[in-house]
């Protein structure tokens, strides 16, 4: 099982790509956020596309980064057809890592049964 992982820049993709690879599934990220072909996170026809995202306070207090809200919108924007596709949407504002990929692996196993 493909498990695509798309989100904003500092929003926890490459931590969740590397948590979940640990516990043997074949998850990969997805460079959506800079890439204006719409449907890039289809590119590799994943089996579950997972969207993780964060606010720009969240971001600011995970890392040093030197753009704005601007920014922000336009990853929003660049990756509103893999919102819209995911089947799993998580706001990490409040989560840590540990908890984002329990609430992954969670779900795939809910969609194994």
């Amino acid at each position: 099982m493909k498990i695509a992982i798309v989100g904003v820049c500092a929003s926890g993709k490459t931590t969740l790509v590397a948590g979940l690879r640990q516990a043997g599934y074949d998850a990969y990220n997805v460079a959506q956020e800079h890439s204006c072909v719409h449907d890039f996170w289809a590119k590799k026809h994943p089996d579950i596309v997972v969207m993780i995202d964060a606010t720009l306070p969240a971001i600011h207090k995970r890392r040093l980064v030197y753009w704005g809200e601007d920014r922000l919108i336009a990853q929003h924007k660049r990756l509103a057809d893999a919102r819209a596709h995911a089947d799993l949407y998580i706001q990490t504002d409040d989560l840590d890592a540990d908890a984002v990929r329990a609430k992954v692996i969670e779900f795939i196993r809910a969609r194994e049964r």
